[in-house]
C-alpha cells in the first residue's frame, strides 16, 4: 500500500510559525559541498532552505570557491575549507559548527574521494541528532551504517541507488515502489528516489510524488530538493513527510517555472517559484 502526495499532506506536515519567533528559531541548515567544476551545487541547496523560510543557511566549501559562492548572494553564510576534497582535516571547522545547526545537506557538488571526511561528519551529525540529507557523492554504501535509524534522507537517483544498495532498479513503478519500501526497512532509513514519479519511503509508510515537469532536466533541480528537505527537517518533521512533503514543493515549482518559461527552464527558476508555492501553507500563531 501506498499514498499519494497532495497538498493536503503538507499541509498537515509544515508546523505555523510564532508571531513572536525571533532570528534562529526557525530553522538553521548546513550545506557541504562543493569542488572546482561544481560551485553552484551547494549554493541551490542553499538557497531553496532559505525561500523555504529557514533563518539562516551556511555552506561548507573548499576556500578557492568560496568566493564565487559569496558573489552569488550575500544571503548564504560561507564557511571556508582547507582542501578542495573533503579531506579529515577539512571538516575539523566543520565539526565545532555542527551544534549551531538543525539540519545538514551532504554532497552537492562535493569531489569523490571526501568519503573520510564524508562518514566523520555524518556521525557527528547523527550523534547529536541533526537532521541529515544525503546526495551526489555523498550516497555510496559504507554510509548507510552511521544513518540507520537517524534523521536522515537519502535522495538518490536509479543510478545513486544501485550504488549504495546494489540493485538496479527496475521499470515499473509498483516494482519500484517495493524497492525502495525494503531498501528503507532494511537499512531503517527514509529514501526519496527520483525520477518521473518520485517514490519515498521509511520502510513502514510509502508514498509517490506525481508533481513536476520534462523541463526538470536541468542540472541543479536535485540540488534543490535536497535543500527543500533539509529546511523541513530543521524544523523538525520527520524525515517521512519532510522529504514526501519536500518532493511535491519542488515539482510544482518546476511547473510554475515550466508555465512561465516551457521547456527553457533552469535551476535558479525554481528557487524564484519555491515561495509561491509555499505561502499557501503560511500559519502565524499567536503564543
Amino acid at each position: 500500500m501506498y499514498s499519494e502526495i497532495n497538498e493536503d499532506f503538507v499541509r498537515r506536515s509544515i508546523k505555523p510559525r510564532k508571531a513572536s519567533s525571533h532570528k534562529g528559531e526557525n530553522g538553521a541548515v548546513m550545506v557541504i559541498g562543493g569542488s572546482w567544476m561544481y560551485h553552484g551545487a551547494p549554493f541551490l541547496a542553499a538557497m531553496a532552505a532559505l525561500r523555504c523560510g529557514v533563518d539562516l543557511a551556511y555552506i561548507a566549501a573548499p576556500e578557492k570557491i568560496v568566493p564565487s559562492i559569496r558573489a552569488l548572494s550575500p544571503a548564504v553564510i560561507a564557511i571556508p575549507l582547507t582542501d578542495m576534497k573533503l579531506t579529515r582535516g577539512a571538516v575539523r571547522r566543520i565539526l565545532k559548527m555542527i551544534s549551531k545547526v538543525d539540519a545538514l545537506v551532504i554532497g552537492p557538488g562535493l569531489d569523490s574521494g571526501s568519503e573520510p571526511g564524508i562518514e566523520l561528519v555524518v556521525e557527528e551529525a547523527a550523534t547529536l541528532g541533526k537532521g541529515i540529507v544525503l546526495d551526489a557523492t555523498a550516497l555510496y554504501r559504507d554510509v548507510l551504517r552511521y544513518i540507520s535509524g537517524r534523521k536522515a534522507v537519502l535522495t538518490p537517483h536509479a543510478g545513486e541507488f544501485k550504488r549504495v544498495f546494489g540493485v538496479e532498479v527496475p521499470g515499473t513503478l509498483e516494482e519500484r515502489i517495493q524497492l525502495v519500501k525494503e531498501s528503507a526497512k532494511k537499512n531503517e532509513v527514509t529514501i526519496l528516489l527520483k525520477g518521473r514519479v518520485d517514490v519515498i519511503s521509511d520502510g513502514v509508510e510509502t508514498a509517490v510524488n506525481r508533481t513536476g515537469s520534462p523541463a526538470m532536466t536541468t542540472g541543479g533541480t536535485g540540488d534543490i530538493l535536497s535543500g527543500i528537505v533539509a529546511a523541513f527537517l530543521a524544523w523538525g518533521i520527520e524525515p517521512f513527510r519532510a522529504a514526501a512533503s519536500a518532493a511535491w514543493i519542488n515539482g510544482k515549482a518546476g511547473e510554475l517555472a515550466a508555465s512561465k518559461r516551457g521547456l527553457h527552464i533552469i535551476a535558479t527558476d525554481l528557487l524564484d517559484e519555491i515561495p509561491e508555492v509555499m505561502k499557501k501553507f503560511d500559519r502565524i500563531i499567536e503564543e
